[in-house]
């Protein structure tokens, strides 16, 4: 499978119950791509995916804390699709405790999600990425893998920067069996993180939009990081 497949691409999307992962499962459902989608409410999935063919859609319970449930989910897509192209890595938390009040159980979960959990789908999915020929890993990083503002985000900016970090081990991993990587770097998105009503910030929707680009380019293109501002920033 590759991206001249006329059934679409066989596309793994964390997270995909809400905010990004939510919109960039619609737009590639929309472009004609096999999604196999998951996330920890099977409930919130079913609801975001009425409109999609049910013939070209795995609804998958992922727990990114838990190996086993990723092996499941990988093993589930292969058997459903017949392989994996593409991976998008969405989920996430977030904690803004400052740096010395910052509790360790917490930062332990979120380097288990933002962190161990894109590495450990990443590991499993390789094999089927390599066999594309075009694979492509997309990482939902953020403008906090970039720099350091204040002392809002100290444990979320570490485990975005490690984030960051994988997604070019993974590049240099998978580049000479054509795996591309692209990490995405937004600031401020309109999700639950921030405040979805807020129209004056970045959409899931533009991400989206953005995600459909860099998994269509070709080998010859790849673009490793992007920077997406709505705001004036030194890095961006």
């Amino acid at each position: 499978m590759n991206s001249t497949d006329t059934n679409g691409r066989v596309v793994m999307v964390s997270g995909a119950n809400r905010g990004i992962g939510a919109a960039v499962a619609e737009r590639l459902a929309a472009d004609g791509h096999r999604l196999s989608l998951g996330a920890r409410r099977l409930d919130a999935l079913a609801t975001n995916a009425p409109g999609i063919d049910p013939d070209r859609i795995l609804l998958n319970y992922h727990e990114a804390t838990e190996e086993d449930s990723a092996r499941r989910w990988v093993e589930a897509t292969v058997e459903r699709f017949g392989g994996i192209d593409v991976l998008v890595n969405s989920a996430g938390i977030v904690d803004r405790t400052g740096l010395e009040a910052l509790d360790e159980r917490v930062l332990d979960e979120m380097w288990e999600v933002n962190v161990k959990g894109p590495l450990r789908l990443t590991r499993l999915a390789l094999p089927y990425l390599r066999q594309s020929g075009s694979g492509r890993v997309v990482n939902l990083a953020s403008m906090s893998a970039k720099r350091v503002k204040g002392d809002a985000l100290p444990g979320y900016s570490m485990t975005k920067y490690a984030l960051l970090a994988l997604s070019h081990a993974i590049r240099q991993v998978g580049w000479g069996d054509g795996i591309r990587v692209t990490a995405m770097c937004p600031g401020p998105v309109a999700t639950d993180m921030m405040d979805p009503d807020d129209e004056t910030i970045t959409q899931p929707g533009d991400l989206a939009d953005l995600v459909s680009t860099v998994i269509g380019l070709p080998n010859t293109a790849s673009v490793s990081e992007l920077l997406i501002t709505c705001r004036l920033e030194a890095w961006a």
